[in-house]
């Protein structure tokens, strides 16, 4: 059957559109419920007087009934009141108001709601009262008084807000009080009484920051410098030290001092500035407090006067001054403090050089020479309290090392700093620990001045005193300098005294070898080498084969370099060395440069023997991360070839990486995911086994039928016969 439906003709968008937001508008307003933002309630539609009564007192009693429940709660009355305000019945809504006053009569909240409700309807009898009462009844809220002031001068009734002032100050409020009647006298531009407002402010409150403020209405108001200059004046001479903490006091001398720049009186800057530094002296601790920070400032403030006004020489005197204030201090709370002893004589040091600067005195060079010596020997005199910590020593040597330097290159005074070091070796503990440093540079000392018996007398005491250390830095040090002189028989006995007190220490062989090696005696680097890795125990052995083999690879690639046992053995050491390596260590690493070492000297061939023989053993021993860095090496050495066939073979070895879950180690209740790996080859025998263990569930099977089988056999027997 053919549809009847009509087409349509116009298929346009509409001129008004529709939307799913005005169809549930329309629904619910014909509904008689709002959908505006925010709200839920429902409409009352009123149409005459008794539906009106009715509401309302549906409301009322409404409201009645949750003040009835809980009649504590102020909440209750606030919304009644302003709900009979809203509906114009004021003298409900006030007895609603004084019902709520008569269950707290102290909650600011409702008398400010209610001077607003008798304001906001104008009522301005109504609400002078309800403010009086308000303040009568709270006099220590601040909030009620300025609302009272502001309503009294918004009604432009300027003098009962200046009584309702004086009614308020005479409860002696804060200063921010005074400050508010201080600003309305302003605006009314009553200058003597602004000013007698500031004196009765400053009797009330004696403390610098009324005076301050005083001031600099005096300064900024009135244009008044000399009455600015006379209320600070006065400030410091009434305001005793038991009315004025130090930040106070600091914060006073700051202001008046800024003052009297502000007038450019630098003269008086200066002397005010001299006099609160005085008073205050500054307070030197990790931790400031307020009045230690305020002081701090006040110090900072006349350094930096002292930076735009005085001269340079003056300047950095007051600079070099309170620096060294600050370290004294901090001294005398911390005499250990090294690094402050440091700071200290830095600073003597760069007064030296300020005054070699400015005056060229030779008597004033030798007493900033005699400052710093006092300073050195101040600070060397503090020595660590404990003799068996040897980090308490590292920071106080370099005092000693420092003091040295000073006299041997700023005063050129060399037997001094002989001196020096030979005190400072005296004073160390050397049967705990030594300082190789401070030996080789009392030995250098004596070598820039030429005395070599006493070097090699300094250098033997130490290996003598401090041999049981075994201190690299002690044989290493004085082999290069008997090197430097060409002594290099007694380099040799210093490197072999070096082994024979530390054979577990590596570095003593590669270093005794490496001076062979440097000399051409191969063959005694070699014997040396042989020697090293023979030794039962060593700290690092894997730096000693290092070397070892990389000497012997450096003579193979080499044709110079070899000698006649080189010549005369075709046999490669390097293949040999890595042969007695792995007899001791078969870790991944050797196999892999073993690998490369045959790829780079004998081919592929011999590579991938080495390759066989190293998968073979790791699989054996199953170190699974071991054996695929094998393989990634392997595959990198085959795809480097020209034909790589087998690098398809290798890939095949690959294994599988698979997530796994274990308990954990500090918590058996725990698991743990780790990744393990699956190697193709590894799962044949389990599978071997399976079938195994299928075939002997077989025979098992097929044992029972047997058993089960053979009772029938034998009655069918019997009953056949």
């Amino acid at each position: 059957m053919t549809s009847r439906l009509g087409r349509v003709q116009n298929r346009a968008p509409a001129p008004i559109q529709i939307t799913a937001e005005q169809l549930l508008r329309e629904a619910h307003d014909r509904a008689g419920v709002s959908v505006s933002k925010g709200t839920n309630r429902e409409r009352s539609q009123i149409t005459d007087p008794e539906e009106l009564h009715e509401y309302r007192t549906n409301r009322r009693k409404n409201f009645e009934e949750g003040i009835r429940h809980n009649r504590m709660h102020l909440g209750n009355y606030i919304k009644y009141a302003e709900w009979e305000a809203g509906q114009g019945e004021f003298e409900r809504a006030r007895s609603i108001w004084e019902r709520a006053l008569g269950v707290d009569h102290r909650a600011v909240t409702l008398w400010l709601k209610y001077a607003q409700m008798e304001m906001k309807n104008k009522f301005v009898n109504h609400a002078r009262n309800v403010w009086d009462r308000a303040v009568t009844l709270l006099p220590r809220i601040d909030q009620l008084w300025y609302k009272y002031t502001y309503f009294e001068e918004m009604l432009e009734q300027y003098n009962t807000a200046r009584k309702v002032f004086e009614r308020w100050m005479q409860w002696e409020p804060d200063e921010a009080a005074w400050t508010a009647y201080l600003k309305f006298e302003e605006r009314r531009g009553d200058v003597s009484k602004m000013r007698q407002v500031l004196e009765r402010m400053i009797a009330c409150h004696p403390t610098p920051h009324a005076y301050t403020k005083y001031a600099k209405w005096e300064e900024k108001k009135r244009g008044a410098p000399v009455q600015a200059r006379a209320i600070y004046e006065r400030a410091i001479a009434e305001l005793g030290d038991w009315e004025m903490a130090p930040a106070e006091r600091a914060k006073l001398y700051i202001n008046f001092a800024a003052f009297e720049a502000r007038q450019k009186e630098f003269d008086r800057v200066r002397a005010i500035y001299e006099f609160g530094t005085s008073v205050l002296p500054l307070i030197v601790t990790d931790d400031l407090d307020e009045d230690g920070k305020a002081i701090a400032e006040l110090h900072e403030a006349a350094a930096s006067f002292e930076k735009q006004h005085g001269q340079v020489d003056a300047i950095e005197k007051l600079i070099i001054e309170r620096r060294r204030e600050v370290y004294t201090n901090r001294l005398k709370e911390a005499p250990n403090d090294y690094d402050t002893w440091f700071d200290l004589i830095r600073l003597e040091e760069e007064a030296l050089n300020l005054q070699t600067k400015f005056i060229a005195d030779r008597e004033k060079e030798q007493d900033h020479f005699a400052r710093i010596r006092e300073a050195y020997e101040r600070a060397v005199a503090q020595t660590p309290p404990s003799n068996t910590n040897k980090l308490w020593w590292r920071r106080y040597i370099y005092l000693w090392i420092n003091y040295a330097v000073f006299e041997e290159m700023t005063a050129k005074d060399t037997e001094r700093a002989q001196q020096i070091y030979r005190a400072c070796l005296d004073l160390i503990p050397h049967q705990n620990f030594t300082f190789a440093k401070l030996w080789l540079l009392t030995a250098q000392l004596e070598l820039r001045l030429g005395n070599l018996d006493a070097v090699r007398q300094i250098m033997g005491q130490a290996l003598g005193t401090c041999g049981h250390l075994q201190k690299p830095k002690l044989y290493l040090g004085y082999a290069h300098i008997e090197r430097q002189l060409g002594e290099l028989d007694r380099c040799r006995k210093i490197l072999a005294k070096f082994v024979q007190d530390a054979p577990a220490s590596c570095q003593a062989w590669i270093n005794f070898a490496q001076l062979e090696i440097e000399l051409g005696e191969n063959a005694r680097a070699r014997a040396i080498f042989d020697l090293a890795v023979s030794q039962p125990l060593l700290d690092t052995p894997e730096t000693l084969w290092k070397a070892y083999i990389d000497f012997e690879l450096r003579i193979e690639q080499d044709p110079e370099d070899k000698d006649f046992d080189d010549v005369k053995n075709h046999d490669s050491r390097v293949a040999s060395l890595y042969e007695r390596l792995l007899e001791k260590s078969k870790h991944v690493k050797v196999w892999i440069s073993f690998a490369k070492y045959q790829l780079d000297s004998s081919g592929i061939e011999s590579a991938r023997q080495v390759l066989e023989r190293a998968y073979s053993f790791l699989r054996q021993d199953g170190t699974k991360e071991e054996r695929v860095l094998l393989l990634e090496a392997w595959a990198e050495i085959e795809a480097s070839q020209p034909d790589n066939s087998q690098l398809a073979a290798v890939q095949a070895k690959m294994p599988r990486k698979i997530k796994k879950r274990r308990p954990r180690l500090d918590d058996d209740s725990q698991f743990e995911e780790y990744y393990d790996y699956v190697f193709p080859d590894d799962q044949v025998a389990p599978l071997n086994l399976k079938l195994l263990e299928a075939a002997r569930k077989w025979k098992a099977a097929q044992q029972n039928d047997d058993e089960i089988s053979s009772p029938l056999k034998k009655k069918k027997t019997v009953e056949a016969v």
